[in-house]
């Protein structure tokens, strides 16, 4: 009988472990994702901060050759 309740002790112990391990596993998993699309995210963030300063950049640097052509022109008249 002692035999009996150490067996079904140390199943226990194991189903336990299992479930734990799955547990952990399962969190592991959804902190992975979630982290993989705040990466994600950030990158698309940062893609739209590039582009709006290449926008900026190119808007300031045509206004500025127009303005340096403009004065070019009233330089030469």
């Amino acid at each position: 009988m002692e035999n009996q309740q150490q067996n079904n002790n140390n199943n226990q112990q194991n189903n336990n472990n299992s479930v734990s391990q799955s547990i952990k596993n399962t969190a592991g998993s959804a902190f992975e994702t979630v982290h993989n699309a705040l990466e994600a995210t950030e990158n698309v963030a940062m893609n739209a901060v590039d582009a709006t300063t290449n926008a900026v950049n190119n808007l300031t640097g045509n206004r500025n050759q127009n303005q340096n052509q403009n004065q070019n022109k009233n330089d030469q008249q």
